[in-house]
């Protein structure tokens, strides 16, 4: 099987040559990636079957140093929604300051200088990206992105929540502009021919969502719901894949309701992988399901490969799985463990009579 076919296959439910796989990498794990390897392209490297096209950022970001009560510190950095992240002490984790957490009505909302992902120079380029990476045989996703996390991340969590029970007109305004962006990427990624849409939110903590499920189907579904209508009107067939780490059982049935096929994470530590599949196998592929709050950074090798083989025995029997760990990699991720993990991968083989 060609990369794209086997994970094309996998999302059919139907058994491929071998599980389907990939992985991120935080910075310091890539450093060592190299450092061992002598390589730079893990997806290569390690034969990845999946690769993403994406938008060109803006040419130029205004001036969001009026939105924050306090000058912004120099090493802070500013994306296209005004949201600041500075770096803190520890890995990759930063702070955010929040823009529009002092906002009263809905004139400022108004004026706010929103993105604006139309000129086509942002977007122009995706059939071509696309071409070559099909060319290549390998699958590949548009990142359509999130709602939920750049409300808060404009708004502060806090305050959002506070917006959905004291100041709902805000909240919907707020969220509805965002879901105008993802719409409109959904729709040109699916024109530009990609098989998978990637969104997401983060709803679920490590025991129970965020927020009630009612809250959940009031404010978000809805939203989710048309943006997957917006890549659905150019090419039904296009696959949807949703993400939110944590537990999000009581939800599960509303996504696939709203046409999500693939679910991620899938943290083990969280939801049982096995139960999900017994549940949900005929309607859902599971892509990740190897922890990294466990397994990985605290597994042996052997212990890696031993939660691999068990993952393909029983989540990928009869398809519907790609093999990833629930999160990227951190520092704390043992290279021996990074290693286990494609080797494992590879030994998938067996089961599949590949």
């Amino acid at each position: 099987m060609t990369p794209r076919e086997r994970v094309l296959t996998a999302l059919a439910h139907e058994q491929p040559d071998q599980v389907p796989k990939t992985a991120g990498f935080t910075p310091h794990l890539y450093e060592v990636f190299r450092e061992r390897t002598g390589a730079t392209d893990p997806y290569e490297y390690f034969r990845i079957e999946i690769r993403g096209v994406g938008f060109k950022g803006p040419k130029e970001i205004p001036d969001f140093s009026v939105y924050f009560d306090e000058p912004l510190p120099p090493n802070a950095s500013v994306n296209e929604y005004g949201m600041a992240n500075v770096p803190g002490g520890f890995y990759h984790f930063t702070r955010r300051l929040y823009p529009i957490k002092g906002f009263s009505s809905i004139r400022q909302l108004e004026e706010y200088p929103w993105p604006d992902f139309t000129p086509g120079y942002r977007h122009e380029h995706l059939e071509e990206a696309v071409r070559q990476l099909h060319e290549r045989d390998l699958f590949v996703y548009g990142g359509v992105g999130h709602i939920f996390e750049i409300a808060w991340q404009m708004r502060s969590m806090e305050r959002l929540f506070l917006d959905f029970i004291e100041n709902q007109e805000f909240a919907e305004m707020l969220l509805d502009r965002i879901t105008q962006d993802r719409a409109f990427m959904a729709r040109r990624y699916a024109e530009a021919g990609v098989d998978m849409l990637l969104i997401g939110d983060d709803v679920g903590m490590q025991d129970r969502l965020m927020m009630s499920p009612q809250m959940w189907r009031k404010w978000l579904k809805p939203r989710l719901a048309k943006v997957i209508q917006a890549g659905k009107e150019v090419n039904p067939e296009v696959h949807i894949y949703y993400h939110s780490d944590g537990k999000i059982e009581e939800i599960i049935p509303d996504l696939i309701e709203v046409g999500v096929d693939i679910l991620n994470p899938v943290q083990p530590e969280c939801m049982d992988p096995v139960k999900l599949k017994r549940l949900y196998g005929d309607k859902l592929t599971f892509w990740g399901t190897i922890g990294t709050q466990t397994t990985m950074p605290f597994g042996t090798p052997q212990e890696v490969k031993r939660v691999v083989h068990e993952r393909v025995r029983t989540v990928g029997k009869g398809g519907g799985l790609v093999l990833a760990p629930t999160h990227v990699l951190e520092p704390d991720v043992p290279w021996e463990n990074v290693i286990a993990f494609f080797e494992a991968v590879e030994e998938t083989r067996r089961y599949y009579g590949g």
